[in-house]
Order: C-alpha cells, then structure tokens, then sequence
C-alpha cells in the first residue's frame, strides 16, 4: 500500500491498542506503543532509499529483504529496544506485542497488492502478489479517515476500529469475487490464453488486463464483466543477436526482466548506436506503455547508458537517460 494508507492504518491500531489494558492506563506505555506503532507501520518501506541509488537496485530490491520472515521479526524487536531507552518505564513486552502487529500488517496488506512482497524469504524468493487491492485504495482510505475523524469526535475507538476492520474484510472478500469474475471475462475473451496478468485500479469496477497466447499478446481494460482489448502484439522471441546478448546483462534490463513477466522488446538503430527496449504490456495508460527498460549500445557492444523504471514521454525518458544519439 501506500505510505498514506500505512500511515491512517497506524492510527487505526492506536486505536484499537487501547483494548489492553496495559497500554490504556500507563501513559508512558501507551506513548510508547503508538510510537512503536507509528514506525513499525512505517519502517519496512525504509527500502525506498534505494532509489537515492539507482532504479535498477530499487526494482529488484522493493519490498524483498525488509518485508521478508527475519525483517517482520527484527524489526519489532529493533524498535522496542531503542524505546526502552527513551522511555524506560514502558512495559517493554507491550511495546514489543503492538509494534509486531503494525509491522506484521504493514507486510500483510502489500501481500493483497498487484506489486506484492517477498514475504516468504528466506524459504522462497517467489514475489507473493495476490492483485486484488490498488496500491491506494480510495474506499480503505477513506474509510480509515471517517474512523479516525469519528474518534477525534469522541467515539469508542477500539469499538470504532473493529467495526472498521469487519467492514474492510468484507471489502477484501468482494474484491476476490470480482476479481474472479474479471478473470473469468479475460477466458471468454482470450480462450487460449497461457497467461493472465489481472491488476486493480483506484476504481473499484476497472482493472488493467495483460493475456497472451501462443501467437499474441493482448492488453486491454475489464470493467465488470466486459474486456475490451485495445492493443494486440506478435508474441515474438528476442531475436539471436550479439546486441540483445550485451543488453540483457546489463543491470537496468536485468532488473526490469526479473519484474516484469509480460513485455515486448524493440530494437532500432541510430548511426553507431544500437537501442534494445524492453515494455511492459501490464501498465498501459492513455495508449502508452510506461515502464520500460532501455540501453543504448554501441559498436563494440558496451551499454553506454541504460535506465529502467515509469516513464510517460520520450523527453521525460531521454533526459533520464541524459544521452541522446546522434542521427
């Protein structure tokens, strides 16, 4: 999810914190469990600085290692002991129950999204991306500020936030079975489909829609039980080429081949430089396919630059890539 939505998820297990006892008649427990909270809601996401280094090591890297079994365990454990230093007379073992559980369900959710976590390291490296919640969620969202705004108001939070969990599990369950639905669409549509990439959206009914075939990929939009292909490319293997070869050890193209599991390449040529790109079909948006990977190559087969990573215009991408070949 996104970090907002983690955010209002932290307030929402404030609230319900306040059920212990522990927590609820020691002020300095209580402060230190919601502090705990608050970061161990926040603190798995602390990967996003590798963006600071390259998207490659981003991409590969997201929601790996500070998602995985080690890091839901460490990270309580890192957090309730720099808390015992700053407020000491907590009760440690609270502290450390509350801040496993905002970690715990900051992991869990991202688990519901089409981006998934490698929740299951180190038993399995497998991307766990069930894809039935957007990244943000208008109505999970939403719901959490009414909640919050209604404790604000003076209501009963724990009895507040309860009835908004058993709400949203409901939601979760109506997500599955559209969901399902919308697969069940994309059959009718692409009978002979061998792959099936279903990702949600901000709005509840429309969801992205990837298939290919033995022969075709095909992109398109479902909304409710209709799917509308808009686009359809020739399922065509990279091509034996020394350049393709070079390219594809090139860290922006292995990163963006490890992310990605339906794309199409393309491979042109200016003057002495040779351009290998790669798209994603699974993220089409107004007619144009924004994750890519590309590296420009030159005669002696070195990658003399390469990006991978959301980009929605040529400009935008050539100054990424701070290089422009000569025509």
């Amino acid at each position: 999810m996104d970090t907002g939505t983690h955010i209002v998820m932290s307030a929402a297990v404030c609230g319900i914190a306040l059920a212990d006892p522990v927590v609820s008649s020691d002020p300095v427990t209580m402060t230190a469990v919601f502090v705990g909270i608050a970061g161990g809601s926040l603190i798995p996401d602390i990967d996003t600085v590798l963006k600071l280094k390259n998207n490659a090591i981003y991409i590969r890297n997201h929601r790996g290692i500070t998602h995985s079994v080690p890091a839901v365990l460490l990270w309580p454990l890192v957090i309730s002991v720099l808390l015992s230093f700053l407020l000491p007379g907590a009760d440690y073992i609270h502290v450390w129950a509350w801040t496993f559980l905002a970690v715990f369900l900051h992991v869990f959710v991202d688990i519901f999204n089409s981006y998934g976590t490698q929740a299951l390291r180190p038993f399995s490296n497998r991307w766990v991306a069930i894809g039935v919640i957007n990244t943000f969620d208008p109505i999970i969202f939403g719901l959490h500020i009414i909640a919050i705004l209604a404790w604000l108001l003076g209501s009963n939070p724990v009895f507040t936030f309860a009835l908004l969990y058993a709400v949203l599990f409901g939601y979760y369950l109506l997500r599955f079975a559209v969901k399902a639905a919308v697969k069940q669409a994309v059959c009718n549509t692409v009978p002979d489909a061998t792959d099936i990439f279903i990702a949600p959206t901000m709005r509840f009914f429309q969801w992205r829609v990837a298939a290919s075939n033995e022969k075709y990929h095909y992109v398109g939009r479902a909304y409710k039980r209709s799917v509308n292909i808009y686009d359809r490319f020739e399922r065509e293997p990279l091509p034996d080429s020394p350049y393709i070869e070079a390219a594809m050890k090139d860290r922006n193209i292995k990163a963006f081949v490890s992310f990605s599991p339906i794309y199409r390449w393309a491979i042109s040529y200016v003057g002495d430089i040779v351009e290998v790109r790669l798209i994603d079909l699974r993220y089409r948006s107004k007619g144009y396919y924004p994750f890519v990977a590309v590296a420009h190559l030159n005669k002696d087969l070195e990658v003399v630059n390469s990006y991978t990573g959301w980009i929605f215009s040529e400009d935008k991408l050539r100054k990424k890539l701070k290089f422009i070949p000569n025509s």
